[in-house]
């Protein structure tokens, strides 16, 4: 089941955001500020955010803004402000989606499901977020739910470069060319061993959309469910 934070200040309106959603087998949280849903985004590692813009202690840009300095988590702005400007600067601080108040409840469960069922979604240029991980291709880090995890430089930058080619086969001989660089003079096992370590450090992912799949006489795939 999918948890959502619902960040919004006015009683009415959360209670009906939070029976839709549970009706539709969501998990929920509430949030009344901003500082109480950074705590509770920290605490809780919701995935999906609906923020409303007009919070009592700090806007729903600067909560956004937060929120995207840690996480590719899904959000979806609310706000009655239904100038186009408004909706422009939400998209530009890394929103995923954006609905004008007042609205009607079927389509904020629609909006929802339709962010969530994204397997895999660019946020900025140069961050992906495919199920529970969040992939940084600049800074080359990678996270699931959250935490941290290491790979070597070489094994790192495979898998930057996989994800960043999404359900493609690559031989062996191409991953070592990008990779390893066409000089090099080793076994083509490398490929085979950085790829184990890579599914080693992201666990089992049985019930996530991705695999690192192998290819019998073709190669290596970072397959991602559409």
């Amino acid at each position: 089941m999918n948890k959502v934070l619902i960040v919004e200040d006015e009683p009415t309106i959360s209670r009906v955001l939070q029976a839709y959603l549970s009706k539709n087998d969501m998990i929920t949280e509430q949030a009344w500020t901003g500082n109480e849903a950074m705590d509770k985004f920290t605490a809780q590692r919701p995935d999906l955010v609906l923020l409303d813009v007009m919070l009592p202690d700090k806007d729903g840009w600067t909560v956004l803004k937060e929120i995207r300095e840690k996480s590719a988590c899904p959000v979806i702005m609310l706000t009655a402000l239904g100038e186009i400007d408004h909706k422009l600067k939400g998209f530009e601080t890394g929103a995923d989606d954006y609905i004008a108040k007042p609205f009607i409840g079927e389509e904020v469960v629609a909006r929802v499901k339709a962010v969530l069922s994204r397997p895999a979604a660019r946020v900025e240029d140069h961050l992906l977020r495919i199920g529970s991980l969040v992939v940084d291709t600049a800074a080359h880090t990678v996270y699931k739910n959250g935490e941290a995890i290491e790979l070597s430089p070489k094994d790192g930058k495979l898998f930057i470069f996989l994800t960043l080619h999404p359900n493609q086969t690559f031989t062996r001989e191409q991953l070592l060319d990008q990779i390893w660089g066409y000089d090099y003079e080793g076994s083509d096992r490398a490929v085979d061993l950085s790829i184990k370590r890579i599914r080693k450090a992201l666990g089992n992912s049985m019930e996530e959309p991705y695999d690192i799949k192998t290819l019998r006489g073709l190669g290596y795939q970072w397959s991602v469910q559409t």
